[in-house]
C-alpha cells in the first residue's frame, strides 16, 4: 500500500475533534425542552392510558387490573357506535368542504386586490379566536327564540326552528360553526403554498392563451397538492377530536345530545362525568386507532395524487 493511501486512511478513522463533540452536546440542548415536552404531556399520559384502559380505577385512583373487560364493554355499547357515526358525519362533511373553501378564498386573496392583508386578517380571526367564545356567539345566534338566524328566517318569510335541539338540525348546525373555524387557518396554509408558485408557470400557461380557470386547475391544483395533503391530515386529525363546540352548544339534558355527542365527548363523559377513567381510557385508546389507521390509509395514498415535483 503506498504512503498516501495509509495517510487518507487514517484521516478516514480519525476520531472526533473536542469542537465535534461541543456542537453534538448544544444540539441536543436545543432539542431537549421539545423532547422532554413531548415526552411529560403526550407519550407520558399515551402510556398510562394505555395501561389504565386495562384497569378499573376507583375514587381513590387505585387501579385493578381487569383484562380485557373495559373493551368489551365498549364494543358491546351502542352509545359507542353512535358517536362513531356522528363523529365521522362530523369528519367527512366538515374537511371536504372546510378544505375547498379554504382553497378558493385563497386563490382570491392571492390575486392583486385593494385590502388583501384586511381580509387575510379578517378570515384568520376565527382560527385565533378561543373556542367557548365562538361557541357562545353561534348559540346566541341559533336561539329558537331571540336568535338572529330565526329572525333573518322571519323577514324572508321562512319558519324558525330550535336549531340545537333538534336531532334533525343540531349536529349540522355544529357542523357550520365547525367549518367556519377552520377556513381561516387552512386558508393561510394554503395561500403560503400558492406564494411558492413560481410565476413562470403561469406566464408560460398566458402564452399558451390558458385562462384563469385553467390556470387555477393545471397549475395551482396539482403544485398545492402537498399542502392540500398537510391541511387534509390536520383537518383529519382535528375532525376526530372536536369536542369544545359541542360541549358548549350542546347541553346534557338537550334532545339533541345523543345525536351530536362526539367519540372525545363520551371520553369526557365517563372519565369526569361519570368517574369511569378506566373505560375512558378505553374510548381514549379507540379514537387513537381510528386517528391512526386513516391517516396511514392517507399516507398510502398521497402517493397517487400528491404532486412533489
Amino acid at each position: 500500500m503506498k504512503v498516501t493511501e495509509v495517510q487518507q486512511t487514517q484521516c478516514v478513522y480519525k476520531r472526533p475533534s473536542k469542537k465535534f463533540n461541543v456542537d453534538y452536546i448544544w444540539g441536543y440542548l436545543f432539542i431537549a425542552p421539545l423532547v422532554i415536552g413531548l415526552g411529560v404531556f403526550y407519550i407520558y399520559p399515551f402510556i398510562k392510558s394505555f395501561f389504565y384502559s386495562f384497569t378499573n380505577i376507583n375514587n381513590f385512583n387505585q387501579a385493578t387490573f381487569v383484562g380485557l373487560e373495559n373493551y368489551k364493554k365498549l364494543f358491546g355499547a351502542p352509545e359507542l357506535w353512535q358517536a362513531t357515526w356522528n363523529t365521522l358525519r362530523y369528519v367527512i362533511i366538515t374537511v371536504p368542504i372546510g378544505i375547498a373553501l379554504s382553497l378558493i378564498i385563497a386563490a382570491l386573496l392571492n390575486t392583486k386586490i385593494k385590502g388583501t392583508s384586511i381580509y387575510r386578517t379578517l378570515y384568520f380571526l376565527p382560527a385565533v379566536t378561543m373556542p367557548a367564545a365562538i361557541a357562545m356567539v353561534w348559540k346566541w345566534i341559533y336561539n329558537g327564540n331571540y336568535g338572529v338566524l330565526n329572525q333573518i328566517l322571519g323577514v324572508l318569510g321562512i319558519e324558525g326552528q330550535n336549531w340545537l335541539s333538534s336531532p334533525d338540525y343540531a349536529l349540522y348546525m355544529v357542523m357550520i360553526v365547525g367549518i367556519w373555524s377552520m377556513i381561516g387557518y387552512n386558508m393561510i396554509i394554503l395561500l403560503a403554498g400558492m406564494q411558492g408558485i413560481p410565476d413562470t408557470y403561469y406566464e408560460a400557461a398566458s402564452i399558451d392563451g390558458a385562462g384563469a380557470f385553467r390556470k387555477f386547475f393545471k397549475i395551482t391544483v396539482p403544485l398545492l397538492t402537498p399542502t392540500i395533503f398537510f391541511v387534509l391530515i390536520t383537518g383529519l386529525i382535528s375532525g376526530f377530536q372536536v369536542f369544545d363546540t359541542i360541549y358548549m352548544m350542546i347541553g346534557k339534558s338537550s334532545l339533541a345530545f345523543e345525536s351530536t355527542q362526539s367519540l372525545v365527548m363520551l371520553f369526557y363523559r365517563n372519565a369526569f362525568d361519570y368517574g369511569q377513567k378506566g373505560y375512558a381510557s378505553a374510548v381514549a385508546m379507540f379514537i387513537f386507532t381510528i386517528i391512526m389507521i386513516i391517516t396511514v390509509i392517507q399516507v398510502k395514498l398521497q402517493k397517487k395524487w400528491v404532486n412533489y415535483d
